[in-house]
């Protein structure tokens, strides 16, 4: 095992972590892994848990990654139910040899601590809340909050949704479907502004509409009115009020790094690594998932991508990093979100593009928004393609994408 960690400690337990520990083992890696999850479930898929877990159409269960049983075949060491709260860096590097036990020391919530020779970060995001947000306002992170929340949908006949993000709409669509009523409020002018551009978000917002969802858009929240009774109701700006029966809280995530705090990291934005995942300013240390940002050689940027195909990208490319191996073929970023009955699909990056143009459908012309796709251009080069209940013509914008194909 010269050249290659006795011992790889893997912190988070979701899809990155996972992930992770399959590519090490498929690529030939022997030593010892231990898995550390901060959640008492073992990994579960998150998108089905705004979708069809809200919905009641799937039952907890289905949403399983793997079992118990299946990592230890893999020979992984579970640790679940205790949080990561301290690492105490050791030397790591690549000086690895037989029977060396020297390296990171990671402390756990119920005072136990692990010793491996190198570790690869993937705790997640926490979710972002509000100043003053009362304790009944749901936010939607975990298995255990989905759960809360469909309890909650069965029992109440209005929700109001603060956030028109990728959540905010994927919550909104699932209380449609079980006849809630719902108004979600944004406070950009349009919703996924920040995913999808103005243009495109337009369209999605249209979606909302259509739904059955009464939509505010460029609305600044003050505060939370206070309420002795049942439901829930916010302030706003213009000196108006909303409430509903219940709320939800989707305004995005924030990187669960807290317990790295006195490593000297930089950890504003997530954190930082090179193109294959390796920690700057830690040795023997890699990130994948929505903590982590990659530094993009191409575009010399860096780059933190929140997206679930991008934490199993990641995932192989750390692995074979961590082994000494090739890197994995590189991939296009993909993403999906199911909505109102419709699938919206992005492939590559828009924020790489100055400009938007219509591929297909008639949506940018007021005429529906199935089948509408379009086009992400920087100069004339396509750096990325959403489409709209358009599968299969988006699928075919996928070589062009990667190679950044002209108009």
């Amino acid at each position: 095992m010269t050249g290659q960690p006795e011992h790889v400690m893997i912190i988070g337990a979701g899809l990155g972590g996972l992930r992770t520990v399959e590519q090490l083992r498929s690529a030939g890696y022997q030593g010892r892994i231990s898995l550390v999850g901060a959640e008492q479930h073992a990994p579960y898929d998150r998108p089905p848990l705004s979708k069809q877990i809200l919905t009641g159409d799937w039952e907890p269960e289905r949403t399983a990654l793997t079992g118990l049983d299946e990592l230890e075949d893999l020979g992984v060491r579970v640790h679940l139910g205790m949080a990561a709260v301290a690492l105490r860096p050791g030397g790591g590097g690549t000086g690895w040899s037989p029977g060396a036990t020297s390296g990171h020391e990671l402390e756990l919530s119920d005072g136990a601590t692990l010793h491996g020779d190198a570790v690869v970060i993937a705790t997640g995001l926490v979710a972002r809340t509000l100043p003053g947000q009362p304790d009944s306002v749901h936010t939607l992170r975990t298995l255990d909050d989905a759960l809360a929340l469909r309890a909650t949908l069965t029992q109440i006949e209005s929700l109001l949704v603060v956030g028109g993000g990728f959540i905010g709409a994927e919550v909104a669509s699932a209380a449609r479907q079980l006849g809630v009523a719902v108004t979600v409020l944004e406070g950009l002018p349009v919703v996924l502004a920040r995913a999808l551009g103005p243009d495109v978000g337009a369209i999605a917002g249209r979606l909302l509409v259509e739904g059955g969802v009464d939509l505010r858009t460029g609305v600044k929240i003050t505060g939370f009115t206070d309420s002795t009774g049942p439901g829930v109701g916010v302030e706003l700006a213009d000196g108006s009020s909303v409430s509903a029966d219940a709320a939800v809280v989707g305004i995005g995530g924030v990187p669960r790094l807290d317990w790295l705090a006195s490593c000297g990291l930089d950890l504003g934005n997530g954190l930082p690594c090179g193109p294959t995942g390796r920690i700057h300013g830690l040795d023997a240390g890699w990130a994948v998932g929505d903590v982590a940002a990659w530094d993009d050689p191409v575009h010399g940027e860096r780059y933190r991508d929140e997206h679930w195909t991008s934490a199993s990208d990641q995932a192989a490319v750390v692995a074979r990093d961590i082994l000494g191996a090739a890197p994995p073929p590189a991939t296009v970023p993909y993403f999906w979100s199911d909505q109102f009955g419709l699938k919206i699909q992005l492939l590559g990056r828009p924020e790489l593009a100055d400009s938007v143009v219509p591929l297909h459908g008639e949506g940018f012309d007021g005429g529906p928004v199935r089948g509408t796709v379009a086009g992400y251009l920087d100069g004339d080069r396509l750096m990325a393609v959403v489409g709209f209940g358009a599968a299969r013509t988006v699928t075919r914008y996928r070589m062009q994408v990667a190679e950044g194909a002209t108009l």
